[in-house]
C-alpha cells in the first residue's frame, strides 16, 4: 500500500478524496489545519475501516515545517488546503494569499526537496471569469474577478513555475463547481438543501442567474486520483478542467430541487449575498476534452443522481444538525 499525503483532508472534497484514496488501496497521512479542539473536521465521520488506514497530521500549510513533515516519504501528495469562500476573501483578502499562494510554495518546495514523485495541485474554474467562450478549454483566458481567484490563479502560475524551472513533478486540477454531500452552506446546493430540509419553503439567496457545471463529489474525487496516479508522461506540468460539461443556471436548479424534494419554493433575494457587480462570474461550463483523452476519466454520475444523494445526507438529522441553515455562511 502507498502512501500519499492530503492537505485540506479535514474539509469538503478533501475527505471524500481521502475515502477515495483508501478504497483503492492506499494509506493517506492526511493534514488538518492545527487547531486546539482536536477537531478533524469531516475526517470524523468517516467508517472506522476507512481512518484505519489514515494517519490524521494537525499542522498548517502556512508552515514550511508543517508542510515538509507531512509529504516526507510519501509517493504522491494532493494540496487541496485553501480558503475558498469568495464573499469571505473581500473581507480579508490577505488571509487567502497566505493560504492559497505561500501555503502552495510550502507544498511546491517541500515536494521538490524532497523528490516526491507526484504533486497534484488544485485550482478551480473561477479562476476563468465569465466564460468568453464556451465551453471552457485550458486555453480560456485567466480573469480572476474576486480576490479568491486571484490568490488560486497565483497558486496555479508557481505550479507551472516550478514545473518550467525545477521539473517539479506538478499536475494542476482545476474542478468546476463540485457539490455533495459534506459541502458547506457557502456553496449554492447546499444551502438550497438544507433549508429546504429544515423545512423552509421560502429560500433565500444571491443571483439567480448565473450558470454552473455542477459535478458530484464523488467525480471529482475519481479526477484527482485519476491525475496522481497517471503515467507521468501524460499529465505531469499540464493543466486539466475536470466538469460534466452540463449547464444550469442557479434559478433553474432551484426548480430542479423543489422537484426532486416535492416541495413548492419560492425564492427572496438577499442583497449581502450579492457579489459586487463586476465580481460576478456569469457564466461557466467545462470542456474536460484534455482529461478524457489523456486519462480516460469521465464523471460517472448526472446531477440528478448527485442531487438525490446530497438530498438523502441532508435528510439525515444527525447530518443536518451539523449545519445552521439560519444563518448566511460567509
Amino acid at each position: 500500500m502507498s502512501t500519499v499525503a492530503v492537505t485540506g483532508a479535514e474539509g469538503f472534497i478533501g475527505s471524500h478524496l481521502t475515502e477515495h484514496l483508501v478504497a483503492r488501496g492506499h494509506k493517506v497521512r492526511a493534514m488538518v489545519q492545527y487547531n486546539s479542539f482536536s477537531n478533524f473536521g469531516w475526517l470524523e465521520t468517516l467508517d472506522a475501516d476507512v481512518l484505519d488506514s489514515v494517519e490524521i497530521v494537525l499542522g498548517d500549510v502556512r508552515d514550511p515545517g508543517s508542510v515538509t513533515g507531512l509529504v516526507k516519504g510519501t509517493e504522491a501528495v494532493y494540496h487541496l488546503a485553501a480558503l475558498i469562500a469568495i464573499p469571505y476573501s473581500y473581507q480579508a483578502p490577505h488571509s487567502y494569499i497566505d493560504t492559497n499562494v505561500s501555503g502552495t510554495l510550502n507544498v511546491l518546495e517541500a515536494v521538490r526537496h524532497l523528490e516526491i514523485p507526484r504533486m497534484v495541485h488544485t485550482s478551480t474554474s473561477e479562476t476563468y471569469g465569465t466564460a468568453q467562450t464556451v465551453p471552457i478549454t485550458e486555453d480560456h483566458p485567466i480573469n480572476t474577478q474576486s480576490p479568491y481567484s486571484a490568490s488560486k490563479a497565483g497558486g496555479d502560475r508557481l505550479a507551472d513555475g516550478y514545473y518550467a524551472s525545477f521539473n517539479t513533478p506538478v499536475v494542476t486540477l482545476r474542478p468546476f463547481n463540485t457539490f455533495g454531500p459534506r459541502q458547506s452552506m457557502r456553496a449554492v446546493i447546499p444551502t438550497v438543501i438544507a433549508q429546504v430540509a429544515a423545512g423552509t419553503r421560502e429560500i433565500v439567496l444571491g443571483d439567480l442567474r448565473p450558470t454552473r457545471d455542477f459535478m458530484f463529489v464523488k467525480d471529482t474525487a475519481a479526477a484527482f486520483h485519476t491525475v496522481g496516479t497517471a503515467a507521468a508522461e501524460t499529465v505531469v506540468g499540464r493543466t486539466f478542467n475536470a466538469g460534466t460539461g452540463g449547464e444550469i443556471s442557479v434559478g433553474d436548479l432551484v426548480t430542479l430541487v423543489g422537484k426532486l424534494m416535492d416541495v413548492d419554493l419560492t425564492v427572496r433575494e438577499d442583497t449581502q449575498r450579492l457579489r459586487p457587480t463586476n465580481s460576478e462570474v456569469m457564466r461557466l461550463v467545462c470542456d474536460a476534452t484534455r482529461l478524457r483523452t489523456a486519462t480516460g476519466w469521465a464523471p460517472g454520475h448526472t446531477l440528478e443522481e448527485g442531487l438525490l444523494e446530497t438530498i438523502e445526507f441532508f435528510r439525515n438529522p444527525a447530518n443536518l444538525a451539523r449545519y445552521k441553515t439560519d444563518l448566511y455562511n460567509v
